[in-house]
């Protein structure tokens, strides 16, 4: 059977048919005639979009804030809060809050998921164990990318072991190596652990870079160095980066354009670091963000996510690529065509996958969300959505509103 999209509305404004057959887009045209073997979806009044993917999330953390109260509000208290339970983290636990945080981003039009799960003394290879096991289950429903992060010793014997934790991890089928060298005593050697394991076992890396507001971190700039040095070529992400923010313009210009010539990804998360950065300024408090526009000037990847969803790093979340885009507009100055490219096609290019686009011959992973305009979609959460993956319809929201008392014609209905 395959798959007819009728009366959409595309990001060009265009009023669309869409044909999918398999899993990838094979007509498009203003009207297409109905086939005995369609399954037929009318989308008049929705927008079809790429679908969202999630570059940057921890599944494994998901759903904790009530049970991890981060008592300082910043990294540092995000930290201790999730060490603090970690020990409760059972494998079922895992598995069922992974679970449900990936079917609720799914919900809302992210077909694809990168995850970090914590490898480290505090929490050994479990998981690990536990978000490969929800990649396999899940398998033809969403995508999932593992990654793992290599958590920053606290003593010189932790650093041992968590080396030694990160081989296990790979050799478990983790899809790619990570790690956070900001939080290291010794940067340079937090890089260096990560960077030679993914060398080592020829998987990407996508590190926890410059998650500080420190104006001498430089973490970004000594990654797009090794990768441009080593020939690396398997892939690198760099996520967070919020201190290419405050650097002066001229330095985060020069760092931009080094990321731009070795092709590492940036992936910005504006949810997470406008609530955990700069609590310890009051007044004129940055904003948390990368410098998203002289990363886009400088021609790199720009990738965007929601990182935390309701855990100490971010009690707040909806698991919703529409929130990551609308901060961008709002607190990253992108416009919104902008910032939907960075949740969709900027994701995917830093997760190794392909754009999809209303297109023949794209992969046909699509959002239809009922809006009247771009503006309208971002801005709109609870909109009623349809969700296309690998050719097929795998979730649906319908949203009805009553208004005691209001003209009928001044109430959305769906």
């Amino acid at each position: 059977m395959s798959l007819l999209l009728q009366s959409a509305t595309d990001l060009d404004g265009r009023r669309v048919d869409v044909r999918v057959d398999g899993d990838v887009v094979v007509a498009v045209a203003p009207a297409l005639p109905v086939r005995p073997d369609d399954d037929v979806r009318d989308l008049a009044g929705h927008l079809l979009l790429p679908a969202p993917a999630e570059p940057h999330a921890h599944l494994d953390k998901a759903l904790t804030s009530h049970r991890a109260p981060n008592r300082t509000g910043d990294l540092a208290g995000a930290v201790t809060a999730i060490r603090e339970i970690a020990a409760d983290f059972t494998h079922a636990d895992l598995v069922e809050r992974a679970t449900r945080a990936a079917l609720e981003y799914l919900a809302n039009g992210t077909t694809a998921i990168r995850t970090h799960a914590d490898v480290g003394a505090h929490s050994g290879t479990r998981h690990v164990r536990a978000l490969v096991e929800v990649r396999e289950a899940l398998a033809g429903l969403v995508d999932v990318q593992v990654v793992a992060l290599a958590s920053s010793p606290w003593t010189p014997e932790e650093a041992v072991d968590n080396a030694r934790l990160l081989e296990e991890a790979v050799e478990m089928g983790v899809d790619l190596v990570g790690g956070a060298p900001h939080m290291w005593p010794d940067r340079d050697a937090g890089l260096q652990l990560s960077f030679d394991a993914a060398v080592r076992h020829g998987l990407p890396l996508d590190l926890h870079t410059d998650e500080t507001l420190d104006p001498t971190a430089q973490g970004l700039l000594a990654l797009a160095r090794r990768v441009l040095a080593t020939g690396f070529d398997a892939g690198a992400t760099a996520s967070h980066c919020v201190s290419l923010g405050v650097h002066p313009l001229a330095v985060a210009r020069a760092t931009a354009a080094e990321v731009a010539r070795a092709g590492v990804g940036v992936v910005a998360l504006p949810q997470t670091n406008l609530y955990l950065q700069g609590r310890d300024v009051d007044v004129a408090r940055p904003r948390g963000l990368t410098a998203v526009r002289t990363l886009l000037d400088a021609g790199a990847t720009l990738g965007a996510g929601g990182d935390n969803l309701r855990d100490p790093f971010n009690p707040m979340g909806r698991a919703d690529a529409c929130e990551a885009a609308s901060l961008l507009v709002t607190s990253g100055h992108l416009s919104t065509r902008e910032a939907w490219t960075a949740v969709s096609a900027g994701a995917r290019a830093c997760m190794g996958l392909p754009e999809p686009a209303v297109a023949v011959g794209s992969v046909a992973e699509f959002v239809a969300i009922e809006a009247e305009s771009l503006d309208a979609a971002v801005a709109g959460a609870g909109t009623a959505r349809v969700v296309v993956s690998r050719g097929r319809v795998v979730a649906s929201t319908r949203v009805s509103r009553e208004v005691s008392g209001a003209p009928a014609a001044a109430v959305a209905h769906s």
